[in-house]
């Protein structure tokens, strides 16, 4: 297997003019502007430090856009990732999610190297659109904590159990937290509204989550308020490089850690080429879904030796580098490198940040990411639809996003499988214009052939439907002609049951003639031996050919049967 390696930094270096460059970097500046409170609020709504998100961000950020598939796309920590890493650290702890998120990076590096990047388009829009929205419903839980300040050392994993712990504690709001939390809440939602007004189009150049970060920390400084703070709850963000080095692996662990490490790598893979599917539309493009892959996996690989964890193609970042003027991978890699000068400068800063304004902030986002219009749209599609989508979001709520995936999967192909045996059918032919014909009919009337025409795919899911060509009530002709000319698709298990047919017809006596034969049920029925068994000659072109063959082989009728 031949490995395709070509970033697609490659093609946009050659041509690359100083104007392009400076749209670049100012649209890097943004981003990376922006990527700081997002990546901050992920890791801490994770449940790790909010200096892992940074790195996170900074690490993955500039490998996935130095060596991916997209042009514009911006990696890092996203909230779709946060039930998902919260529950990996409140089961297993911090060392083993670094552990988990280089194990889905091998995976991710695998599904790029194998060229498996279209098969993630496969995944119902229904089942994305199901756990986009689930993922959303458990940040915003998450959140409520925060939102309201109150003392809960950890919150539970699980969905009942996690309602239980906030319900005991909601009696202990801490007023000043959730005046705050309000606060930032409604000038993020305010601000976005305003910085969408022409007259006002100078608010972009300072993000909503960055000026709403600004604004609550130098509040909360100057005027000293009683809400915890990223310096009273993490001690800060440390200034400077983190060590490098690798967490402690067991084979014990190890095992345990696949499953989870597989839940982020197809989360991963899922988010990041929609994002870039999504960019594509806007820069009419077209992005290498395998080398994404390969840049996704050597990022969620590198960035946990740097103390981060999980990261994939941020969809609102990615348009924020879209609307800048951002055009080539350099706009991602700038974000990451304004990343790093922020961190070795302004770290200091950091610790008066408040949670409550950070938890604002997630919330906006979860708020955001859920397609909540799809809800209404529901009574528009089947019933099918409806239940993969439903169930999907119910299961990623309640217990966990694996599981829903694979529900929504299991469902969507039981669901198509149903669909395509109610399409294919086998109709008979009248043959009405053949019924004068002395030879094709006894004296009662009845003909002595009978043509059935096949529609659809012969498969495993259809193929009781020849039952019908041994249907007692059908009669008992000499001749049974099948034509496939509107036969698309043939599988194993429908050959299997044209095998059981034709040696059913065989031991009363009874020839089978198909006819029509389409290319994909023909070159099946060839290799598997099936024409041999049935003979050549009575393999026919179409049904008037198949009709002459029948002619053929029906021998004269006797004087007396006349």
């Amino acid at each position: 297997m031949k490995i395709s390696f070509h970033p697609k930094l490659l093609d946009c270096l050659p041509g690359y003019t100083q104007a392009q460059l400076g749209k670049d970097i100012a649209s890097g500046i943004t981003i990376g502007v922006l990527a700081l409170p997002l990546a901050m609020a992920f890791a801490i709504a994770s449940g790790v430090s909010p200096a892992a998100g940074i790195w996170t961000a900074i690490v993955a950020g500039f490998i996935i856009s130095a060596l991916g598939g997209s042009r514009v796309q911006i990696g890092g920590p996203t909230g779709a990732f946060i039930p998902i890493i919260y529950g990996i650290v409140a089961t297993y702890g911090f060392g083993n999610l670094l552990i988990a998120t280089m194990l889905s990076g091998i995976f991710l590096l695998a599904m790029g190297i194998f060229r498996m990047g279209q098969l993630i388009r496969f995944i119902p829009v229904s089942v994305v659109i199901g756990f986009t929205n689930g993922i959303a419903v458990v940040i915003f839980m998450a959140q409520i904590k925060d939102f309201l300040g109150l003392q809960i050392d950890s919150l539970p994993p699980e969905f009942f159990s996690k309602i239980k712990t906030l319900a005991a504690s909601f009696h202990l709001i801490h007023w000043p937290t959730l005046a705050l939390s309000l606060a930032s809440l409604a000038f993020l939602l305010f601000y976005n509204r305003m910085a969408q007004v022409p007259r006002l189009a100078y608010l972009r150049r300072a993000p909503g989550p960055l000026a709403v970060l600004v604004l609550a920390t130098a509040t909360t400084a100057l005027l000293d308020l009683p809400v915890e703070t990223i310096g009273s709850r993490f001690g800060g963000i440390p200034q400077g490089f983190p060590g490098i080095s690798l967490p402690p692996l067991s084979l014990e662990t190890l095992g345990k850690l696949i499953s989870p490490a597989i839940t982020i790598a197809l989360l991963g893979a899922i988010e990041s080429l929609l994002s870039a599917r999504v960019a594509d539309s806007s820069i009419e493009d077209r992005h290498d879904p395998n080398q994404e892959l390969i840049a996704q996996g050597l990022a969620n690989i590198a960035a946990p030796l740097f103390g981060g964890f999980a990261a994939t193609g941020a969809i609102a970042r990615t348009a924020t580098n879209i609307r800048s003027g951002g055009r080539t991978p350099i706009a991602g890699m700038v974000h990451s490198l304004v990343l790093l000068a922020m961190v070795l400068i302004l770290a200091p800063l950091a610790s008066y940040i408040p949670l409550a304004t950070l938890s604002a902030i997630v919330v906006v986002v979860a708020v955001n990411m859920g397609e909540w219009h799809e809800f209404k749209k529901l009574r528009r599609f089947s019933n099918n639809y409806r239940a993969i989508l439903l169930s999907t979001f119910f299961v990623t709520v309640i217990f966990d996003l694996t599981l829903a995936v694979e529900l929504g999967m299991v469902l969507s192909c039981l669901f198509f499988i149903y669909r395509m045996s109610e399409l294919t059918r086998i109709e008979r032919l009248p043959l009405k214009e053949h019924e004068r014909e002395p030879v094709f009919r006894h004296p009662d009337g009845s003909l002595r052939i009978a043509a059935w025409r096949l529609y659809g795919s012969l498969f495993f899911g259809a193929v009781n439907k020849l039952e019908a060509l041994l249907d007692p009530h059908a009669g008992h002709p000499e001749v049974v002609i099948l034509d496939m000319q509107s036969l698309i698709q043939l599988d194993t298990t429908g050959l299997e049951g044209l095998e059981n047919l034709l040696n059913q017809l065989q031991k009363r006596g009874c020839t089978l003639i198909v006819c029509g034969l389409n290319s994909q049920p023909g070159s099946l029925l060839y290799r598997s031996g099936f024409i041999d068994h049935l003979g050549d000659e009575n393999v026919c072109p179409d049904l008037t050919a198949a009709l002459a063959r029948a002619g053929e082989l029906l021998p004269p009728l006797q004087e007396d049967e006349a």
